[in-house]
């Protein structure tokens, strides 16, 4: 009985925008994948921002390529670590390496596969207002959708994306949580708050505060969380958030009692 209600429960998934630290995401879709049949047999569709928005592709249309993304994401970190100003280094092309890792992972099909599934939060560069989109004509109009969600201006670059004639930058500006409107969505964040997996908030204040539509504790660690969002740790301060994403995940698994 308990099987079947869950099954008749329309369950999606959404990814908090977090820049580097969607390592945290991959952690917690590898527990997903892993432990949370259960969940996968209703889930509905995937939103996310930014790197949300990249896991959530992912999780959508490539799941298999789960260990690419996480070897994407570390050797990308790192070439980020390596420039002397970061991102933001003269001469280093941030959205080129973005795309070159998006158009390795993503299948010729993604676009199919995505359309009316995959939710993707982009904010209008002009007006400052927030879209979602869900539906893609090709794989390159899907990966353009991507870049747009991820292009925070100066860190990024000076020109923001173009999306069907228009200029888009970062969703997470303006929804950094996108909620679905049928079925219940499940939240993932890499910042402690009331997500329905995130980590632990161990500070001494209660106080939280909603940040582009995710709720967030206020203490040093998300602090020093949204620094590594822009500038990542080491290599092992990078699988530690993986792990860390895994963890959290199979707590929330358990706690819905959803373990597989």
């Amino acid at each position: 009985m308990f099987l079947q209600d869950l099954r008749m429960t329309v369950l999606n998934l959404s990814f908090a925008a977090c820049g580097f630290l969607g390592i945290y995401h991959l952690g917690a879709v590898g527990a997903f994948l892993r432990h949370g049949d259960r969940l996968l047999g209703s889930l509905r569709a995937c939103a996310g921002a930014s790197a949300g928005a990249l896991v959530a592709a992912v999780m959508i249309t490539a799941p298999d390529k789960l260990e690419d993304c996480k070897e994407f994401t570390y050797r990308f970190a790192e070439s980020v670590r390596r420039q002397r100003f970061g991102a933001v280094t003269p001469g280093y092309d941030f959205m080129l390496e973005l795309q070159d890792g998006i158009e390795h992972i993503l299948p010729s099909e993604a676009h199919t596969l995505a359309s009316e599934r995959l939710f993707i939060s982009i904010t209008h560069s002009r007006s400052g207002k927030n879209h979602i989109v869900s539906r893609f004509s090709s794989r390159e109009e899907l990966i353009k959708a991507l870049l747009a969600s991820s292009f925070v201006p100066v860190y990024a670059g000076l020109k923001p994306v173009e999306f069907r004639g228009e200029k888009w930058i970062d969703g997470g500006f303006t929804d950094c949580l996108p909620i679905l409107p049928v079925g219940r969505t499940i939240t993932v964040s890499p910042f402690a708050g009331r997500q329905d997996v995130c980590p632990v908030h161990m500070g001494r204040f209660n106080t939280h505060l909603k940040l582009a539509n995710m709720n967030v504790a206020f203490s040093m660690e998300n602090i020093k969380r949204l620094n590594q969002a822009l500038f990542p740790p080491p290599s092992g301060g990078m699988q530690a958030l993986c792990e860390e994403g895994f963890s959290d995940a199979v707590r929330f698994l358990n706690r819905e009692a959803w373990m597989s």
